[in-house]
């Protein structure tokens, strides 16, 4: 089995309060400390075991929270293991992504130098992003944002931006698209949809529309199409497009099993999923047991499973290999174990394809025609 690790070195603490995260809530997993930080025999046993497994890639994802909180020589250290337990023929990447707002020079020397791809959480331009982005103090975190991007910039370190689509912004699609291609000259740009359900299937007010969601994309599609395919990578496009020419899903939420990555929290505790860190999810632990056994226990298998029970309309649905039912945590009623209902943004998706799969299409042609 191949697979990823997505590490909470911090857990979920951050340095910012935004309006729509639902991160900040997961420290009630771990409430005997107000402070999570992952111990160096943690991370040396997490390192270890996780390179010692048989399979010709290892990608390492830092997640938070914000797991800048850790500071430079956690990171340093990160590496240092890499390469003292690295085995020959296989190769290790690591992903960063953060809110740059704590970015130094030291660390960013360092994160060019190990090659990390680093990821930047922005939601556009200021008026935008400062409605939801907010610090401790209720203040809006753009300008300090575009700081830990001017560190990144001057030392040469690659980045992309990770913009979550908000109730606060997502009747700005050509806005929030301009801004980042134009104004900070971002080639690979991630649209993530904000949707939180209730165990009843209640939207959390700042999560979207199916119908906003759908014309966001459509929008996006179009200006990206008009000019920018050759030069702007936008990770859902991408997506289809592979599906499309080669078959195989770039990402979990296009697959049709749930089981491509383990969740490592801070004290070692894995589960299957960033968004279902549940008590009766939990594999076990790094320190006890080993990747087989999580793997191998019928948790994880029965986790994985869910994907492919979709809404029995879906089996109907021209657009099923696209979305394979969408990932479970937007699908109504999802925290009250109904993996078969339908998607949240269901309708959404449906105006998205209907309007862009043709050009999908004869971009998949074109795709095809250039591949050696």
């Amino acid at each position: 089995m191949n697979f990823a690790l997505l590490i909470k070195p911090a857990s979920a603490d951050c340095n910012l309060r935004c309006d729509y995260c639902f991160y900040l809530d997961r420290a009630a997993l771990y409430p005997e400390t107000p402070l999570h930080r992952m111990s160096e025999a943690v991370l040396d046993r997490l390192v270890r075991s996780y390179l010692a497994s048989p399979q010709p890639t290892h990608t390492f994802i830092w997640q938070g929270g914000e797991p800048l909180l850790m500071g430079e020589v956690f990171y340093e250290r990160v590496t240092d293991l890499q390469m003292a337990y690295g085995r020959r023929g296989a190769s290790v990447s690591n992903v960063l992504q953060t809110n740059a707002t704590l970015m130094t020079d030291r660390l960013a020397r360092h994160l060019r130098g190990a090659r990390f791809l680093t990821g930047v959480s922005l939601d556009g331009p200021a008026h935008l992003h400062d409605a939801a982005r907010k610090d401790m103090g209720g203040q809006g975190t753009h300008a300090r944002v575009m700081e830990g991007i001017a560190c990144l910039s001057r030392n040469q370190v690659p980045f992309n931006i990770l913009t979550l689509v908000s109730r606060h912004t997502v009747s700005h699609p050509l806005d929030i698209y301009e801004y980042l291609v134009k104004g900070i000259n971002a080639t690979f740009l991630q649209f993530i949809e904000c949707v939180e359900l209730d165990g009843e299937g209640r939207a959390a007010p700042y999560s979207i529309a199916p119908d906003e969601w759908g014309s966001f994309l459509c929008a996006v599609f179009d200006r990206w199409y008009a000019s920018d395919t050759r030069r702007v990578s936008i990770r859902l496009f991408d997506t289809i497009l592979a599906k499309i020419v080669t078959g195989q899903s770039l990402c979990c939420t296009a697959g049709t099993d749930c089981r491509q990555y383990f969740l490592v929290e801070y004290n070692g505790d894995v589960y299957p999923c960033d968004f279902h860190a549940l008590p009766e999810l939990r594999l076990g632990n790094v320190m006890t047991q080993t990747w087989e056994e999580m793997a191998g226990s019928a948790c994880y298998r029965a986790f994985g499973a869910r994907k492919r029970h979709w809404h029995p309309d879906c089996e109907a649905c021209p657009y099923l290999r696209f979305c394979a039912g969408d990932c479970p945590k937007n699908r109504v009623g999802h925290t009250g174990g109904s993996a078969a209902a339908r998607s949240h943004l269901c309708e959404g998706w449906k105006i998205f394809y209907d309007y862009t799969l043709p050009r999908f299409e004869r971009l998949a042609r074109t795709v095809r025609e250039t591949r050696p």
